[in-house]
C-alpha cells in the first residue's frame, strides 16, 4: 500500500460500510437504550458478518471497519470494537476449548464480551492492579484460585456474557505476576453495578468475592497475563484511532457542507479566510491522524519490532487531533451545533472518552518516549 493509499477494493468495501452503517444499523442504535447494551445492534453486526471479519483480519482491516463505522454510526463502531478488546485474548491465548465455546457465540452476536483491566486504583497504571487471586486448596494451578477485589469503569459491566479478568497470582511481580483469566458472568460471587457515566453503552463495576476459576479458565499461561494485555492493546490501540478519525472526517464534511451554505456578511461563511483557514487546518490534521492510523496498523500485520511506539503515536495523535477538529467544527457551526439530536452534540460527547481509555493521552506519551530511549 505505497503511501498508505487504498486499494480500490478497500474504497469500495469502507463506502459499503459507511452505507450499512446509515441505513442497517444507526436505526438499530437510535433504538437503543443508554447505558444498556444493545444487543439487537449486536446481533446486527453478526448477521453482516462484521464481528467474523474481526477475528479473521488484520489490524488495517479492523481501522478500516472501525473508521467507517465511527463516520455513520458510533454507536455500531463501539459495539463492534468492545466485542473484540473483550473477545481477542481468547483469539490469541485461549485454548481450543475456551475458542470453541465462546468464538462462535461472539461471531453470531449472540454473546456479550468485556475486556476487565482496569480498577479503582490502577487504570492506565495496569501493573499495579490488585485484585488478587489466592490459590484454592490443592494449589494454584492444580486446584484453581479464587478471585476478589473490584474491577471499575468496565465497558459492558455489567451485562456481559463474560469477561477477559486480569488478577495478580504473584504480590510484589509488578506486571510479571499478573494472569489472565476468562470468567463467564454467571460464576458464583462475580456482581456488577452500572456507572453513570458520559456513554451511550454500559460501563460498570465489578465486585469479586471469592470468584471460582481454574486452570481451563487461565488465557495464556499463569503470571503471564500482562502480556495478554499489551499484545491486545497494541492491536486495539492504531484502531481507537481510527475511530477517532471517523469521528473527525464526519466533522469536518459536516462543517464543509455549512460553511459553503451559510452565508454571513454578504457571503458564504468558507468566503472568510479565517473559517477557510481553520477548515484546512481541520482536513490537514485529519489527514495526519488518518496515515499514522495506517502506517500503526501495517506495521502490526508486518510484524514490526517497534509496534508499541507506532500504536501509542497513532492513538495520540488521530484523539488528539479528533478533539481539536469536533470542536472546531462546533465553533464553526454556532448554536446549531449544541442542540440535541445534533450530529456534532453527539460527536462532541463521544470524541472525549477516547483521549482516556485504553491508555490516557499523558500514557501514550510516556510509551513513547520510553520506546525512543530503549
Amino acid at each position: 500500500m505505497p503511501g498508505f493509499a487504498l486499494e480500490p477494493e478497500q474504497q469500495e468495501w469502507c463506502a459499503e460500510l459507511r452505507a450499512l452503517a446509515a441505513e442497517r444499523l444507526h436505526p438499530l442504535a437510535e433504538k437503543g437504550e443508554p447505558g444498556r447494551v444493545n444487543r439487537p445492534l449486536i446481533a446486527a453486526l453478526g448477521e453482516l458478518g462484521l464481528l467474523e471479519r474481526l477475528f479473521t483480519s488484520g489490524a488495517l482491516d479492523l481501522c478500516l471497519m472501525r473508521e467507517s463505522l465511527a463516520y455513520a454510526c458510533t454507536e455500531a463502531e463501539t459495539a463492534l470494537a468492545l466485542q473484540g478488546l473483550g473477545t481477542y485474548p481468547i483469539v490469541q491465548s485461549g485454548t481450543a476449548g475456551q475458542r470453541e465455546r465462546w468464538l462462535p457465540e461472539v461471531m453470531a452476536g449472540r454473546a456479550v464480551a468485556a475486556f476487565a483491566l482496569s480498577e479503582p486504583g490502577a487504570g492506565s497504571d495496569a501493573a499495579a492492579l490488585t485484585l488478587h487471586a489466592d490459590p484454592a486448596p490443592g494449589g494454584g494451578a492444580n486446584g484453581g484460585w479464587r478471585l476478589s477485589g473490584e474491577k471499575c469503569w468496565i465497558s459492558n459491566a455489567p451485562e456481559a456474557d463474560f469477561y477477559t479478568v486480569f488478577a495478580r497470582t504473584t504480590e510484589g511481580a509488578g506486571a510479571r505476576g499478573v494472569t489472565a483469566f476468562l470468567v463467564p458472568a454467571d460464576r458464583p460471587g462475580l456482581t456488577g453495578a452500572p456507572l453513570d457515566m458520559l456513554s451511550p453503552h454500559p460501563i460498570g463495576a465489578l465486585t469479586f468475592d471469592a470468584v471460582p476459576v481454574t486452570r481451563a479458565d487461565v488465557l495464556g499461561e499463569p503470571d503471564r497475563g500482562f502480556r495478554v494485555a499489551m499484545n491486545t492493546l497494541n492491536l486495539f490501540r492504531p484502531s481507537v484511532g481510527a475511530f477517532a478519525v471517523g469521528m473527525a472526517r464526519a466533522a469536518l464534511d459536516a462543517t464543509l457542507t455549512h460553511t459553503a451554505g451559510r452565508t454571513a456578511f454578504g457571503g458564504p461563511l468558507k468566503a472568510l479566510q479565517s473559517v477557510a483557514h481553520r477548515v484546512a487546518e481541520m482536513a490537514t490534521r485529519t489527514e495526519a491522524a488518518r496515515l499514522l492510523v495506517y502506517a500503526a496498523a501495517c506495521a502490526y500485520d508486518g510484524g514490526a519490532p517497534d509496534v508499541a511506539q507506532r500504536s501509542a503515536m497513532a492513538k495520540l495523535l488521530a484523539t488528539e487531533t479528533a478533539q481539536y477538529v469536533v470542536d472546531a467544527a462546533v465553533q464553526l457551526h454556532g448554536a446549531r451545533a449544541l442542540q440535541r439530536g445534533h450530529l456534532l452534540e453527539h460527536l462532541y460527547r463521544e470524541v472525549r472518552a477516547p483521549r482516556i481509555y485504553e491508555g490516557a493521552t499523558e500514557v501514550q506519551r510516556t510509551i513513547i518516549a520510553k520506546e525512543l530511549y530503549a
